[in-house]
């Protein structure tokens, strides 16, 4: 369990994902934060230690990274995990078996894998909605309800969840309102600021931004959850190694720089694909035909390069993504790197096939990952993938 670093949230954006959580390495004065590559720490004493004991429990190159993203968060307490998965899991361990969910249905397959074929296993009950709809979480609710789960922008649907209408739901539910934040990062969106009480990230994506590590992050302002999770962390035991946190620390660095980027070209992107006569339909809620447009402006300062696009049938989808060039076929996004998707028999393969078609997520959607790179690039390296799809 870690807190934000004095002084840091009254920094910059920018600022504090350069410096907040940081202290001068006590050794030598190195500016960038040591990896602490070990797996124990000398005792002075019986008893007596210099706060550190087994890296399991804590490892000072994790607490940087904790305390960063909690700070650029706008959190208190920040824990890192192996995988975004993992940070789940340690969500709903928060819970006991009889206790229900209600959760947005368009989230990301792995979760609503674990969250099916795992937790409901053990005893948790799940109710699935449109998490665009605030009357259909609202209705959603029991009085066994003990949390909300939103994903905002969703993947790979790109609908919006209503996060300060959520909050006052789960409020009056006296329910935890979780926001997974991974696809608009604290650079566009804080859900902390709007009522959630725990933000989510897969770090493996935007906030590392290389796409060469694998990780997960929760922030909490409430002390009495920092608490709960800081055993469940421990206890359970799906932290990351200090390399993977070093990673994306080195990563979270350059957010704010990265992010602007990712935004601009997306915007730019999804505007010329909005006129292409192949393209059926456009995902992104930065366009004004987006029917959540105003909303997105309102909770957030900026959209992003996550753009999802209907292509009106699964063979042309097939053309498209194996014809790209700069835009790698792969798994994952939100690196510096252009990637493309196809989310049916990618990320979503878990979720039962009519679940896809309630949530419109067909077998001709593709997704698109907009990378860094010069955005006339990749520009026209859609337009000679959508030449060659037909």
């Amino acid at each position: 369990m870690t807190k934000a670093a004095t002084g840091d949230l009254s920094h910059r954006f920018g600022t504090r994902a350069v410096h907040a959580g940081q202290i001068p390495d006590p050794l030598a004065g190195a500016v960038m934060t040591p990896i602490y590559q070990t797996s124990t720490y000398v005792q002075e004493a019986l008893g007596r230690n210099k706060g550190y004991e087994y890296a399991r429990t804590r490892n000072p190159t994790r607490e940087a990274l904790e305390r960063n993203v909690a700070a650029l968060e706008g959190g208190h307490h920040g824990f890192a995990f192996g995988s975004g998965l993992a940070a789940l899991d340690a969500v709903l361990k928060l819970l006991s078996a009889g206790d229900h969910v209600v959760s947005g249905e368009n989230v990301y397959g792995g979760s609503h894998r674990q969250m099916t074929h795992i937790w409901a296993r053990l005893g948790l009950e799940f109710t699935f909605v449109d998490g665009a709809e605030p009357q259909q979480l609202a209705a959603a609710v029991t009085p066994q309800t003990k949390l909300i789960y939103a994903e905002t922008p969703t993947n790979p649907m790109m609908q919006l969840c209503d996060l300060a209408a959520a909050a006052e739901i789960a409020r009056r539910a006296h329910a935890l309102l979780v926001v997974d934040n991974t696809f608009a990062t604290p650079c566009f969106q804080r859900p902390l600021e709007l009522g959630a009480d725990i933000v989510l990230h897969s770090t493996t994506k935007y906030l590392n931004g290389h796409s060469d590590m694998v990780g997960g992050m929760l922030v909490v302002n409430r002390d009495d959850l920092a608490e709960r999770l800081g055993f469940i962390q421990n206890g359970s035991g799906a932290v990351p190694g200090p390399f993977d946190c070093w990673l994306a620390l080195r990563g979270t660095k350059t957010l704010a720089l990265r992010m602007r980027q990712h935004d601009a070209s997306g915007r730019r992107i999804a505007e010329w694909l909005s006129r292409r006569p192949q393209v059926e339909r456009v995902y992104y809620p930065g366009l004004p035909s987006h029917p959540q447009h105003d909303l997105a402006c309102r909770q957030m300062t900026g959209f992003g390069g996550m753009i999802s696009i209907e292509l009106g049938s699964v063979e042309r989808a097939k053309r498209f993504v194996e014809a790209t060039r700069i835009f790698a076929l792969a798994e994952s996004l939100g690196g510096v790197e252009s990637l493309v998707g196809h989310p049916a028999s990618m990320t979503h393969a878990s979720v039962p096939p009519e679940r896809r078609r309630a949530m419109g997520l067909t077998d001709s959607l593709v997704r698109l990952s907009v990378g860094i790179e010069d955005v006339e690039d990749l520009i026209a390296d859609l337009e000679q993938a959508l030449a060659a799809a037909g």
